[in-house]
């Protein structure tokens, strides 16, 4: 079975590499699975705080009205004086629902203490956009920005709602000042989410390996192709609007929480990782051999997250083997 380390998946960035003024592209990946409590958050967290190590400069972004990634990233306190009136993801929802603007996503960008100062000087950062508790509100409030009076009406505001996300993204002060945009997306398929799905290049599925939380790895197969071809469609309509096609793919379902004996996941899990290799996704799979994602800046900070086996060694492994 031919394997690669999990974090070449994620290729490179902005000005990266050893020839600082050769240009690629940042790159957006988000984080989700149906079901919560399955290590989204951890995920992305040593994911982030690795690739700050190696030198990217990487940008989070909180979608999660539990707020996990914000509050593991910045004390409450901090939060809720610096940050919670005018600091977070939704006040930029807020500023396109109440006023009809577009609010500059780089005025939202924090950088974290908390992790940024066990970076080594290797010019990576973490930033962050920070989530909000009453985010769960903002789904509701965004639906009745679509629909119209005619379907041109509602083909334009699908496709205005769907690529915020996107549009901000592509501002000059985001867009070739990172590697990588990182986004911690809710248990759920809604607004929020779908405009996640269309800024993204990648996406990256977190599971347990049991039943509840592999249930619904299929469905949001489905889901985000219908998303891409209902978006697709719009925007072949709607050429003279110069919407760009989207192409989000997969990257694969990682395992997390695997219980390993001998070397291997106790074959309760196995059983599941076997299952979703039998998908469409690749699977991240356990393996002795792999790259340990735990972050060394996350673990200089004292987390415990990693001993209980949250995130252990993981590897690409070809789906059709």
């Amino acid at each position: 079975m031919a394997t690669a380390p999990a974090l070449a998946l994620l290729g490179a960035g902005a000005y990266s590499g050893q020839n600082k003024n050769e240009y690629v592209p940042m790159k957006t990946i988000s984080v989700i699975n149906y079901k919560g409590g399955v290590g989204k958050t951890t995920i992305v967290a040593n994911i982030a705080a690795e690739l700050g190590w190696r030198g990217k400069s990487v940008l989070l972004i909180d979608l999660d009205p539990q707020a996990s990634l914000t509050f593991s990233l910045l004390d409450v306190d901090v939060w809720l004086q610096r940050y919670a009136a005018n600091a977070t993801i939704r006040n930029w929802y807020d500023a396109y629902i109440d006023q009809d603007q577009n609010l500059e996503l780089e005025s939202l960008i924090i950088t974290p203490d908390r992790v940024n100062d066990r970076i080594p000087d290797s010019g990576g950062r973490v930033d962050l956009i920070c989530s909000h508790l009453a985010l769960i509100n903002i789904d509701l409030e965004l639906a009745t920005r679509l629909g119209g009076a005619s379907p041109r009406q509602t083909r334009n505001n699908f496709l205005r709602l769907h690529s915020r996300l996107l549009t901000g993204l592509e501002s000059r002060a985001v867009d070739g000042h990172y590697d990588y945009v990182l986004i911690d997306c809710p248990p759920n398929f809604n607004i929020v989410t779908k405009t996640a799905i269309v800024a993204s290049d990648e996406i990256l599925v977190p599971a347990i390996p049991d039943f509840l939380s592999t249930l619904g790895i299929e469905d949001l197969q489905r889901h985000i192709a219908e998303l891409v071809k209902n978006f697709n469609d719009f925007a072949r309509q709607a050429g003279y609007l110069h919407y760009d096609y989207i192409a989000p793919r997969i990257m694969g379902v990682i395992p997390t929480m695997v219980q390993i004996y001998s070397g291997q996941p106790i074959s309760m899990q196995q059983r599941y990782i076997d299952r979703i290799k039998q998908t469409a996704c690749q699977c991240l799979t356990v393996s002795s051999g792999a790259t340990i994602l735990c972050s060394r800046a996350l673990r200089n900070m004292g987390c415990q997250w990693y001993s209980t086996g949250v995130i252990l060694r993981v590897s690409l492994a070809n789906s059709s083997n």
